[in-house]
């Protein structure tokens, strides 16, 4: 891109503090947004049909919309997170489509507890054909600060979730994806991971290094069947989105009218975008920012 670099695809601080996509809006702004989104049919193909995948964070929102999407589409899926109850909901919810899946509780926070999701992920399955690395927070307890304002604790929480965990993750998908001939991998980031805003600058920073660590992985494993992708999100209906706005009107509106769209995406229409990355229909895509974000990287 000579004419429009990537920096200039996002748009201004107003807009793009809608990359916070880990959460979901309750509700009568819940209502509205599900109102405006249009229904994402279910695929009539299997795709996926006997593959296994991994979904990290995938007790609530997008990660929770991705793991269902994946089942509908015949995969054996992995669910993963802190929050034990909301994870089985997630295995309940990929049965009742007609796929298979299983809750492994981890804290990405702690390095013993990712090699252990792996080792059960194996032990269950075999093996690991497609991996979206969507686990993240926001950080300092999900209130604004600037960078001299930041604490120490926080940013390292942040930096250990939204980056070095997923490094860590891509270790294990990628041993074990060069052992059996390809994968897909997407990893998670945000219209934040090309721009910055003010208030949160280890989400900023996590977000734009793990665009260079998907791009690194990219090029490192292009001859190798193994293809590394990352989707970013705008301003989508999940539980941080539903904090930050904390019910009031006013934000609420502000921010569906930050959208060239006028309202807030859903968590199945980035499940879409996943899917898409990590099927054969993308064999020739990797490396590749995907933006979800109603037109706002159109802007500039």
């Amino acid at each position: 891109m000579e004419s429009k670099t990537r920096r200039q695809m996002i748009v201004s601080s107003a807009a793009t503090v809608t990359g916070l996509t880990v959460a979901g809006i309750t509700g009568a702004n819940q209502v509205q947004a599900q109102q405006a989104a249009p229904t994402v049919a279910p695929p009539t193909n299997q795709r996926f049909s006997g593959k296994v995948v991994l979904v990290t964070g995938s007790t609530s929102g997008i990660g929770r919309a991705t793991a269902v999407a994946f089942a509908r589409e015949g995969a054996n899926v992995i669910v993963t997170g802190r929050r034990t109850n909301e994870g089985e909901e997630t295995v309940a919810m990929v049965k009742e489509v007609g796929g298979d899946g299983r809750f492994i509780r981890a804290d990405l926070r702690v390095p013993e507890q990712i090699d252990a999701l792996f080792q059960q992920t194996l032990s269950a399955y075999g093996r690991l054909d497609a991996a979206f690395n969507n686990a993240g927070i926001a950080g300092n307890n999900e209130q604004p600060a600037n960078t001299h304002e930041y604490t120490f604790d926080s940013w390292n929480e942040v930096m250990m979730v939204n980056l070095t965990a997923v490094w860590r993750c891509m270790k294990h998908e990628i041993t074990q994806m060069l052992k059996q001939g390809g994968g897909a991998i997407v990893n998670t980031g945000s219209t934040l991971s090309l721009r910055a805003v003010p208030g949160i600058p280890a989400y900023c920073a996590s977000k734009h290094a793990l665009m260079g660590l998907t791009e690194a992985a990219a090029i490192e494993y292009a001859t190798r069947n193994i293809r590394v992708n990352i989707v970013l999100p705008g301003p989508i209906n999940t539980p941080l989105m539903d904090r930050y706005l904390g019910g009031n009107a006013t934000r609420q509106a502000e921010m569906n009218n930050s959208v060239p769209m006028k309202r807030l995406g859903n968590p199945n229409e980035v499940a879409k975008a996943v899917l898409w990355l990590c099927s054969n229909e993308a064999s020739f895509t990797t490396g590749t920012p995907t933006f979800v974000d109603g037109g706002i990287s159109a802007r500039e």
